[in-house]
């Protein structure tokens, strides 16, 4: 083929692409000055490429638009145009980002859950105190002031002297606690259905409350049980039981209860004819409550005694285990102690207190030794025992003398290795407070109260 007809045929086959180069890369001719068919093939490549280059560019672009990355500015290679970009990073932090956003909206969900609980607390008492229903004001305002952590509910919305009338509205008459040893004989034959450790087991109910109560036929088989020397901390009733070597027995006397640590007694506590504890001094409406060496139930007002006082009515009058209690009818507290003194139940007005979870321990006639726990604040549904309920059910089982013990989320039973009754607080529910003191049941005796 001569150059003539060479040039035409490159002219047909390449002219199209030779006159776009040209208006589109005039750099690359102005180089050479005219272009031989190999020199046309090379620059059609290289160009090629260079579009292939920008459509994957573009592309990359477009994707990472859409998914919200940010766009490349750095120079790149046609290479790295061409390859997919490695995506870990920005992955992981769309990971955390999700999980953050997850923790906020749960903490946001039991906030809002805290706030209407509380709310709805706040409506529910203000409805009760500002209600139309003066017994239910009445009874409500003293339960929560029998609480140790709940007398706010009372205080948010009534003033001192509000609570003052309401306390006197449900309260108690004063009662002489001179026990006639004559109407107790702990002598005499004792019946009832007990088991081989001398103990029968009752269950009790009210409107209000479910109780369990644990007759033992020797009174000589109760006293008193400490974790003396005292520290910070007492023990769960479970464990005062076993490190004594008794059967049962439930929580005893006033003592230090914030934060559950319940190391400490307060006012007085006895144990077989030891004082381990002697500061009654300071303690309004302070009561003894306890056993004497005739295993007669004694129950003893002690209030601003001094201490010289207290030692010499143990050592004459034979106390063998007693430990202490409040009776104080006030908008700080409002505890109560006696109950039923020599058969006569103590005169009340309305039903004499608020309704919580109880503990008592009463005597009969024929000596044996009566001890109720009963449950409230919401266990099973039921609010608690008012004091009219505790002389009912101690008068129904022939109670002479009986009296209040500290009660709350202190109250708790056991017997024969397991709870019949427990607190009310849920971490506790198969076990009891930390207690210092406690009245506790020994091992039947032979030729005991048979």
């Amino acid at each position: 083929m001569d150059e003539k007809e060479r040039d035409l045929s490159f002219t047909a086959v390449y002219g199209d692409q030779f006159r776009k180069i040209q208006e589109e890369s005039p750099e690359q001719l102005s180089k050479t000055g005219s272009v031989s068919e190999e020199d046309m093939q090379a620059l059609l490549r290289s160009k090629e490429q260079v579009l292939i280059g920008r459509v994957a560019k573009r592309k990359l672009e477009e994707e990472q638009k859409r998914k919200g990355a940010p766009k490349e500015t750095a120079p790149k290679t046609e290479r790295q145009v061409c390859e997919k970009p490695v995506r870990e990073k920005p992955e992981r932090a769309a990971g955390h980002l999700g999980a953050g956003k997850i923790i906020g909206r749960i903490l946001l969900v039991l906030l809002t859950t805290v706030a209407a609980v509380a709310l709805a607390l706040v409506v529910i008492v203000a409805s009760i105190i500002h209600g139309p229903s003066p017994s239910a004001r009445d009874t409500f305002v003293t339960t929560v002031l029998e609480s140790g952590n709940l007398k706010f509910l009372a205080t948010m919305f009534l003033s001192e002297d509000e609570i003052n009338e309401i306390v006197s509205r449900t309260s108690m008459a004063e009662m002489e606690t001179d026990i006639n040893e004559d109407l107790i004989a702990t002598d005499e034959p004792v019946q009832g259905n007990f088991d081989e450790n001398g103990v029968e087991i009752v269950q009790v109910n009210g409107r209000s409350f479910f109780g369990t109560l644990m007759i033992v036929a020797d009174p000589s088989q109760v006293f008193v049980g400490t974790t003396y020397p005292w520290g910070e901390y007492g023990k769960e009733l479970d464990q005062l039981v076993t490190m004594h070597g008794a059967i049962g027995g439930v929580n005893g006397g006033l003592y230090a209860a914030d934060m559950n640590k319940g190391g400490r007694p307060y006012g007085v506590c006895v144990s077989k004819g030891e004082i381990l504890l002697n500061d009654p001094s300071g303690w309004t409406g302070l009561y003894m409550i306890g056993l004497d060496n005739k295993n007669i139930l004694r129950i003893e007002p002690i209030s601003g005694w001094s201490t010289k006082q207290f030692k010499d009515f143990v050592e004459e009058q034979g106390i063998r285990d007693a430990v202490a209690f409040q009776d104080e009818a006030t908008d700080a507290n409002n505890h109560f102690v006696p109950l039923i003194i020599n058969g006569e139940p103590r005169q009340l007005n309305g039903a004499g207190s608020g309704a919580n979870p109880r503990t008592v321990i009463g005597q009969r006639a024929d000596g044996a030794i009566l001890l109720l726990v009963t449950d409230g604040r919401g266990a099973s549904g039921h609010l608690g025992a008012t004091a009219q309920d505790l002389i009912n059910v101690m008068m129904q089982y022939g109670a002479v003398n009986a009296a209040n013990l500290d009660g709350g989320s202190s109250s708790s039973l056991y017997y024969n290795n397991e709870y019949l009754m427990t607190s009310v607080t849920l971490y506790y529910a198969n076990s009891s407070w930390r207690l210092p003191t406690s009245f506790l049941v020994g091992p039947a005796q032979e030729g005991g109260n048979e």
